[in-house]
């Protein structure tokens, strides 16, 4: 993985080259109606999940739970998922962008959880308009090395998949499946198309390389396996005792859902899906009670993690990600980049 764009920390503000923001337009009846429904499908599917349930069964599953202790187990895995998302995530900015610091981008991520919660892609479309214009780069490779750090996240649950589908039982032929996906992919980063390459879009998936993408997805692991745990994990605290094997192919779908542009932070997808692969899984003598105990753990766990979220992302937003802001730029622009203009003096 290699860059040619390597700028200075999180000070340079100019506009990121090739690739400005067009000026935002009040949104229009159509827009605000787009951006409602997200939060509409959310309420309508914990509602059609609530209304299945036993609310006094539901009520006495959450009362048994250790409020503390779940707590402190929700803040911990928010720290630790940060702490390994930065690693992974830093390092392909770093080859492809700019030399950012651990601590930088530990903080930036952090700050994004506040926009991430209305989903996980507006989170990541914070971070890539703030390293483009804090570096002075183009918008459309930054956008293009967050394609890298997308893919490197796809592998790993392709890996995952591969792993999980024959230990269940599953046939041989899913597995081929998932990894001849996977080096599909590789395979045409290899033989790099022309035009495909030059797509500033796409420009850094072929720069990175398949050795970089292999990198990439090395570093991805831990973050993988602790957002594998914080997603499997707090179902124990309600009695759902998910064996691994189970877990293994079952809990990656419950990943991926949650962070697709369906409803602010999965709720309701989280619940449905839950509702149904864990079920069978859960403690209780009645259906009812069984359906209690897995929509517990998921309405309370979707709720702990949006309050540390917002704490979090509140407290670096508004204070330590201007701080950084404010620093002198010390770099130049970009490699083959018009000057973004003059450095601002110290704040």
């Amino acid at each position: 993985m290699r860059s040619s764009t390597h700028t200075g920390t999180f000070a340079a503000a100019a506009p990121p080259q090739g690739g400005d923001l067009p000026e935002r337009r009040a949104p229009g009846l159509r827009g605000r109606a787009r951006r409602a429904l997200p939060f509409a499908l959310a309420i309508g599917l914990v509602a059609f999940v609530l209304g299945r349930l036993d609310l006094d069964a539901f009520r006495a599953a959450v009362a048994r739970v250790d409020a503390p202790l779940f707590g402190a187990f929700a803040a911990l895995f928010i720290v630790a998922l940060l702490a390994a998302d930065t690693f992974a995530t830093v390092l392909v900015y770093r080859r492809l962008i700019a030399p950012v610091a651990f601590r930088d981008f530990f903080v930036l991520r952090g700050a994004s959880y506040l926009p991430s919660l209305l989903n996980h892609h507006v989170g990541q479309a914070f971070i890539t308009v703030f390293l483009a214009r804090a570096h002075g780069a183009p918008l459309a490779r930054v956008a293009g090395a967050t394609l890298v750090v997308y893919a490197s996240w796809l592998g790993c649950l392709l890996l995952l998949g591969a792993i999980a589908v024959p230990a269940n039982g599953g046939p041989l032929a899913g597995s081929a499946l998932l990894l001849g996906a996977g080096v599909l992919y590789l395979a045409v980063l290899a033989l790099r198309p022309a035009r495909l390459a030059r797509t500033r879009l796409l420009a850094p998936l072929f720069e990175a390389g398949v050795r970089g993408h292999l990198v990439a997805l090395a570093a991805r692991v831990p973050h993988l396996v602790v957002l594998f745990v914080g997603t499997w994990l707090p179902f124990w605290f309600f009695g759902v005792r998910i064996p691994l094997g189970a877990a293994l192919t079952y809990i990656p779908i419950l990943m991926v859902a949650v962070t697709l542009p369906l409803t602010p932070q999965g709720f309701g997808t989280r619940d449905v899906l839950a509702a149904a692969m864990f079920e069978g899984f859960a403690a209780g003598v009645t259906r009812e009670e069984r359906l209690a105990a897995v929509a517990a753990t998921t309405t309370t766990w979707a709720v702990a993690l949006t309050l540390v979220e917002a704490a979090l992302g509140l407290v670096l937003l508004r204070g330590v990600l201007p701080h950084m802001e404010a620093k002198d730029p010390t770099a130049a622009a970009p490699a083959g980049a018009a000057p973004t203009g003059e450095q601002r003096e110290p704040a």
